[in-house]
């Protein structure tokens, strides 16, 4: 099968990287950092790079932010090929998919998210393994041809998910406000402590965990909590409450209450952990 990327940052990057090494698709791929292209072209990940092959691809990815995305989409959606099929990688997808739903005709589109990533990003951070053992969230429309749907599902299979899970942009959007992007506020908000700078000595794992996604990019990020703001105030909101309640009992002395929530915070894991 002939691949086709757009973006070649830290997901486009690692899809590359996956494909090279666990199938024998060829792969064109494009960036709009030209020396980005020339780094993954040279490295022997693509076998052509620039827009002008994407018209032959059967699958074509787009990992862009979600506007950069929502425009080349925009501007190129009439050059793929007829009964391809078109797939946007993006962290938000009520947006991407209402914007660009209505773009094609005789191409099959398919919102996407992977659900995978890393503290990092760019090309360099890339990795063929980014994918192994992770989720790949589906959001197919009703018209979505069965055959279609297979093929992306076997090919995400391919290059290292173990999972595809299938949603409406409305239930992926409603629950990655809680699953990742909550994840990053917490972690920037933790780290924004004036005593984060005096740790060293003082800390262990779970300093590192709660601090890890706190690098993060701030730019795309952005985009994708404005994006999701709706669901992912729900969420704030709720998370406020909670802490809010720790900190009501711990000021008022009451062990037992602070305690309940503790073993209620356990309890849960535990029971999400099965």
């Amino acid at each position: 099968m002939k691949v086709a990327i757009a973006g070649l940052g830290l997901i486009g990057g690692s899809f590359a990287k996956a494909i090279a090494a666990k199938t024998r698709h060829s792969v064109f791929g494009y960036d709009a950092s030209a020396e980005v292209a020339r780094r993954a072209y040279e490295s022997g990940l693509l076998d052509d790079c620039g827009l002008e092959r994407f018209s032959e691809a059967e699958l074509v990815l787009v990992a862009l932010y979600p506007r950069a995305a929502v425009e080349f989409l925009r501007q190129n959606a009439r050059k793929f090929k007829p009964g391809a099929i078109v797939i946007d990688l993006c962290g938000v997808k009520r947006f991407v998919v209402g914007e660009v739903g209505g773009l094609f005709d005789g191409v099959t589109y398919i919102g996407g998210h992977p659900m995978a990533g890393r503290e990092l990003s760019g090309f360099a951070a890339s990795q063929a393994t980014l994918f192994d053992g992770a989720s790949m969230i589906l959001t197919p429309g009703d018209a979505t041809p069965e055959d279609a749907l297979i093929t992306a599902e076997n090919f995400f299979l391919s290059v290292g998910f173990s999972k595809i899970t299938i949603a409406t942009p409305e239930r992926h959007d409603e629950m990655i406000a809680f699953t990742s992007q909550m994840a990053h506020i917490v972690s920037s908000a933790y780290a924004q402590n004036p005593v984060v700078y005096s740790f060293d000595g003082f800390s262990a794992g779970s300093f590192a965990d709660m601090t890890r996604v706190a690098k993060l990019n701030e730019d795309m990020w952005t985009e994708l909590f404005m994006l999701n703001r709706d669901y992912l105030t729900e969420q704030l909101d709720i998370l406020i409450e909670n802490l809010s309640g720790f900190r009501e009992h711990i000021s008022s002395g009451d062990a037992e209450r602070l305690r309940a929530m503790l073993r209620r915070g356990r309890e849960i894991k535990e029971n999400i952990s099965k």
